[in-house]
């Protein structure tokens, strides 16, 4: 099932690593699922997009539980209480400060001297991951000293992370540095408890890793010599695609580009380090943009459309082979969706990494639709749909009444209601050779288009939706279980009565 971590049930605005989190876990597993894929988990800057966060290797802070801090002992209930927070959707502007509120007190308490237990374990992170950890909670600091404007605002011997200013910085803003370390620690703290747990529940966890980074991160801040920048540190292209069916003038991302000839003679070490971190909290990555491995739209950063960009070749096969040498093995998903070309096929396939289908996008009338299941091999990730699409019910009823009719001819009926097409679409995906399939709770749920996590090209209203007040009861995770067992996707736990329990 594909869930943000955001979008789970909690009393505090906002899902977390919470109980909430813990009990999505067990319904997964008495479905007898054996896969939770969310959302990237970096601090989203932005529109709240987790997609443009401001670190590659930092995590939100927005997803520390408060209850998780007081059962640890150090936060007091009552200093949760009293909040008007939405239980219906995360409104950014009340949870934001709510939870930097909740971090302040914490630190104070932990600098008085409180929770004694996890001071040395508190150290032994910050060792750990100094080789981020400390450019980054400057670079929060400094944004913070700075009203958050971009970094290209700053004063410019700051820009240039000049060796006396930054010293000076380091020195001033000591304390806050300080502060937005131990928020990392709590948070990396509570996700490694989360993954550890699920995997007690047969559950193995999916994440995300976006192929580009924001142009307003640590990242960029502080390696501009692996990224295409002028001597202003200002991008001299950035990221997008071409035009196309949907978009006459192509997109335009705003994202600075690799300079990959730097990345090549570091043998990718910001990237395996990327790949690294990120598998502390997941045990396998869906990659982003799979097709700029192979060649990413780059656009002249002055261009008022994307239609003056070009293809630029990406680090292709020497990249994967220097992080399976690194890592032993390639845990990855390949987002190939989009504007494809054989090289990117030829590139996903050479590493045997499975690609991605979209069964929204398979009814074309075209009985050669590589998204269609029956046209799908083994190796591969059938999606119903995905965090940028609408959801099943959402999808279907916006279609045109010819295209509708299509979609019931190959499910081999007339006609139909638009509440049915969600369940019919999961048991199309399961019933499909691929190797895993994998659905949005929203469709699960049946849920309309009121659902939808994110529209792309719009920065308003996304990233909000919320499990309706709790975990779902049981009777859809029974329908669940039931679908999985028929499709032989059930693996050997539970037991088949465990999945009625509520």
């Amino acid at each position: 099932m594909l869930l943000h971590v955001t979008s789970l049930p909690s009393p505090y605005g906002i899902g977390d690593m919470g109980p909430a989190a813990f009990a999505w876990i067990n319904r997964l597993h008495e479905a007898g699922q054996s896969w939770w894929q969310s959302l990237p988990l970096g601090p989203t800057g932005y529109g709240n997009s987790p997609y443009q966060a401001l670190s590659s290797f930092a995590g939100n802070g927005l997803l520390i539980s408060p209850d998780l801090l007081h059962k640890a002992g150090l936060l007091r209930k009552e200093e949760c209480e009293g909040q008007s927070l939405s239980p219906d959707f995360v409104d950014y502007g009340a949870v934001i400060p709510f939870k930097h509120r909740l971090l302040d007190r914490i630190w104070e308490k932990f600098r008085a001297g409180g929770a004694k237990g996890v001071h040395s374990a508190y150290k032994k992170f910050c060792h750990l991951q100094a080789h981020w950890l400390e450019d980054y909670a400057l670079f929060r600091a400094l944004k913070e000293q700075h009203s958050r404007v971009s970094y290209l605002q700053w004063p410019v011997e700051l820009i240039r992370r000049d060796a006396t200013a930054i010293a000076r910085s380091r020195k001033v803003l000591s304390g806050k540095i300080d502060k937005i370390k131990f928020a990392q620690f709590l948070i990396f703290q509570q996700a490694q408890d989360l993954k550890n747990y699920a995997h007690t529940k047969g559950i193995r966890l999916i994440g995300d890793l976006p192929f580009f980074v924001s142009p307003d991160s640590s990242d960029v801040w502080a390696h501009p010599e692996l990224f295409l920048l002028d001597v202003h540190r200002r991008p001299r292209f950035v990221a997008g695609v071409p035009p196309d069916y949907f978009s006459a003038d192509g997109q335009l991302w705003g994202n600075p580009v690799y300079d990959w000839d730097a990345l090549r003679h570091t043998g990718f070490r910001f990237w395996i380090d990327r790949v690294r971190a990120l598998l502390v909290h997941v045990d396998v990555i869906r990659l982003d943009h799979f097709r700029a491995f192979a060649a990413a739209w780059h656009v002249p950063a002055n261009a008022q459309t994307a239609r003056t960009g070009q293809w630029v070749p990406g680090p292709g096969s020497e990249f994967f082979n220097a992080i399976e040498k690194e890592l032993g093995f390639l845990p990855f998903i390949a987002e190939d969706l989009g504007m494809i070309t054989p090289d990117v096929f030829s590139l996903r396939d050479q590493f045997h990494i499975p690609g991605t289908r979209v069964l929204q996008f398979a009814f074309d009338g075209n009985p050669q639709n590589p998204h269609l299941p029956e046209n799908c091999p083994t190796n591969t990730v059938v999606y119903t749909g995905t965090h940028d699409n609408n959801t099943t019910r959402g999808w279907f009823e916006a279609l045109p009444e010819a295209e509708r009719t299509r979609v019931w001819h190959h499910l081999n009926r007339e006609s139909g209601p638009g509440d049915e097409i969600s369940g019919k679409l999961l048991r199309l995906a399961w019933s499909s050779l691929a190797a895993l399939v994998i659905a949005p709770l929203q469709d699960l749920l049946n849920l309309g288009a009121e659902a939808r996590m994110n529209v792309p090209g719009t920065t308003h209203s996304n990233w909000a939706w919320r499990i309706p007040r709790k975990i779902p009861d049981a009777s859809a995770f029974r329908r669940l279980y039931e679908l999985t067992a028929a499709s032989h996707r059930l693996r050997s736990l539970p037991a088949p009565n465990s999945a009625t329990r509520d």
